[in-house]
This record gives structure tokens, C-alpha cells and sequence, in this order.
């Protein structure tokens, strides 16, 4: 089981960039109550068949990670969504895509912490591949609310490849910026 939330979206979203998506689009939205994740993604897919296997803990394809023996991160995700009073829905279809949904129940004492969104975001723009991502953050609270988008075409655009220290460094920058905003913008 992932020690947080971010942990988990941080395994989905590999999932869509392990499956050939040339576009993840990333939706993190959180209040007080709820955290909310959406994954879509333009990767292979999956067929009906293949995304009933893909919720048994006792299932992989044996493609991805050829030494395993076990696909668990949908099922563990769904565990704790069940144990949380979570929701959780997903959609695919072969050759054109998956579609994931999860709200997290932040009010339940057995949800885990929310986590580093930073390092999330980070993460997920630095994957090897060309594929195109897109990350948008909300955050909300009886104070009042505000989002940012990162999206790692301009990133690439700004700051070059995201291979080398200096612009790592200020990618991990700019994402802090947007996250300390997020939060004190109306505080």
C-alpha cells in the first residue's frame, strides 16, 4: 500500500505513461473534505476483459514489468478507497485511452495524507518519453480557492529538456511558487 495519496496518483499516472499515452491530462483538486484525482490519458487502452483483470491483485500482463508477478496498484487504490468511504471509477478502451476518477474522503481517519504535491508534480513532468502532460491544481477552503496549471510542453519551451540540474532545479522552483500561491493567496 502507498504511504500517501500523492504516492498513488504518482502510480497511476506512470500507468498511463508505461501504456504509450502521447497525452496525460491531471486534475488534483482538494478541499478541506475531498481530494480529487482525474487521469486521462490517449494510451493504449484497455478492453473490457483487460480492465477486470487489471483490478485483481493476482493479474499482470507481465509486459510492463517483467519480473512481477502481480499487478497491485488498482487494487490496493480501491482498498483504501473502500476502507475511506472514497469513490473510484474508470473507464478505457483499446487504442484509445484510459479514464480514471478517484475522490478521496480527506474527513476519514484511515485515509492517508494527501502528501507532497510538489514532488508529485515534479515527478510526473519528468518521466522518460515524449508524451504531453498537462497538471492542474486546485485548492480550496472556507477562505476562498485558486488553481494553477503546469504543463510540461512549456516547461520543455522555458527551460529545455528537463534532463540537466539547473533546469530541474528551477522546474521544482516554479512548482513551489505555484503551491506556496495556491495557499496564501487569501489567507
Amino acid at each position: 500500500m502507498h504511504f500517501s495519496l500523492s504516492d498513488c496518483v504518482l502510480d497511476l499516472v506512470q500507468n498511463s505513461i508505461e501504456a504509450d499515452a502521447g497525452k496525460v491530462l491531471l486534475s488534483l483538486n482538494q478541499t478541506t473534505e475531498s481530494f480529487k484525482v482525474g487521469i486521462k490519458d490517449d494510451g493504449c487502452g484497455m478492453s473490457e476483459a483487460e480492465l477486470k483483470m487489471a483490478t485483481d491483485p493476482f493479474y499482470t500482463d507481465g509486459k510492463k514489468h517483467i519480473h512481477r508477478k502481480v499487478g497491485l496498484g488498482l487494487p490496493f487504490l480501491i482498498q483504501t478507497l473502500s476502507m475511506t468511504d472514497g469513490n473510484f471509477d474508470i473507464s478505457s478502451e483499446k487504442g484509445k485511452g484510459t479514464s480514471i476518477d478517484i475522490e478521496f474522503n480527506l474527513k476519514n481517519i484511515d485515509t492517508p495524507p494527501v502528501g507532497d504535491i510538489i514532488s508529485l508534480l515534479y515527478q510526473v513532468m519528468c518521466f522518460e518519453g515524449s508524451y504531453g502532460m498537462s497538471a492542474e491544481r486546485s485548492y480550496a477552503d472556507d477562505k476562498g480557492s485558486d488553481s494553477y496549471t503546469v504543463n510540461r510542453k512549456e516547461m520543455q519551451d522555458i527551460l529545455g529538456d528537463l534532463n540537466s540540474v539547473s533546469s530541474l532545479s528551477l522546474l521544482r522552483d516554479f512548482i513551489t511558487s505555484q503551491e506556496e500561491e495556491l495557499k496564501t493567496d487569501w489567507s
